[in-house]
């Protein structure tokens, strides 16, 4: 039965989400500003292999489960914005989120109180650490996760509720609001979505524990070279504060998140995307490679970013005529 299971992750591998347009609360207690200007700027696309896809399908499911239960047990949880009639989200400039729900009321510990909810599912290894440690030392990216809801949604408490899913033990805590560190928080999304050029990684080393296992692991310590040519990897592109991208090149908005991914033939390599030095010319950029020079105009980033020493040895003529790329 094997063949069922590898036709079932094929399924969820080729119809797996297209990376977020927006900065999320989710990744901004990331320990690394690198990762997540580079996440923001599409540079890296992590893909997924099916089996964890699935798991991401658990969690999501897991949260209809676990609103069920607090109304068993007499909370009163909202998960529509009664406002805008959609899920509780904010949006400011780049940077939102959205949260699992408000207790508005009826938490034993604090009956009155309004809570923002936070549903996470654990591996057994995982709720045991954060069942030891409280989630501010064992989960930092999901406490400061909190924190975001907490200021965005002016709410005070918020209750971190941990599902393990190898044994169905749960897990919850109530949170703080602490509102220096979601200041600082917010500041912290602003100033990386406001980087025009990439941030310092979180450490040098290759085998640091935190980078070993990055999806931008190559790129910071390998080829230092982006596989991802869409407008947020180009020199044109900036992320203005209001939300809106726009460009340099052609003068104007880049209106959506899929013009965003498609790109165009003017795209120009960001210069930190790149392991090369660059000299400007009249019509885009030259990059200086140790196989020699490549006119960035001449080439597509995607030829570029599909085989950088074939475009460095100047093929382009003997392509012209037969209108040939540079594709590996």
């Amino acid at each position: 039965m094997q063949s069922l299971i590898a036709k079932i992750d094929a399924a969820h591998e080729a119809k797996q989400d297209h990376p977020r347009p927006h900065m999320g609360a989710s990744v901004i207690g990331h320990p690394c500003d690198r990762w997540i200007w580079l996440s923001f700027r599409w540079a890296v696309i992590e893909k997924f292999p099916g089996r964890i896809l699935r798991l991401f399908r658990r969690g999501q499911l897991e949260e209809r489960t676990v609103h069920e239960d607090l109304r068993l047990a007499g909370c009163n949880v909202s998960t529509i914005n009664p406002e805008t009639r959609k899920q509780w989200n904010f949006g400011d400039g780049h940077f939102g989120g959205s949260c699992d729900g408000i207790i508005t009321g009826g938490l034993p510990e604090a009956p009155k109180a309004k809570h923002i909810l936070e549903i996470k599912t654990h591996s057994a290894k995982s709720f045991k650490d954060v069942q030891a440690k409280g989630v501010k030392e064992s989960k930092p990216p999901h406490w400061a996760q909190l924190q975001v809801y907490m200021a965005a949604f002016e709410v005070d408490r918020a209750l971190y509720y941990a599902v393990n899913k190898d044994s169905d033990d749960i897990y919850t805590e109530r949170v703080e609001f602490d509102a220096q560190a979601a200041e600082g928080l917010m500041e912290r999304a602003q100033r990386l979505i406001a980087a025009d050029r990439m941030p310092e990684p979180l450490s040098a080393d290759p085998t640091w524990y935190e980078c070993r296992y990055c999806a931008a692991h190559d790129l910071c310590h390998g080829s230092n070279l982006t596989k991802q040519v869409n407008c947020r990897t180009c020199a044109h592109s900036t992320a203005e504060r209001d939300g809106r991208w726009t460009c340099a090149h052609w003068g104007v908005d880049i209106p959506d998140a899929e013009a965003q991914r498609n790109g165009c033939d003017q795209h120009i390599l960001h210069p930190d995307l790149v392991p090369w030095q660059y000299e400007p010319a009249d019509d885009g950029v030259i990059w200086l490679t140790p196989y020699g020079k490549i006119d960035q105009p001449e080439y597509l980033s995607t030829e570029i970013v599909a085989n950088w020493k074939a475009c460095a040895q100047n093929l382009k003529a003997e392509f012209a005529e037969w209108g040939g790329k540079v594709v590996g």
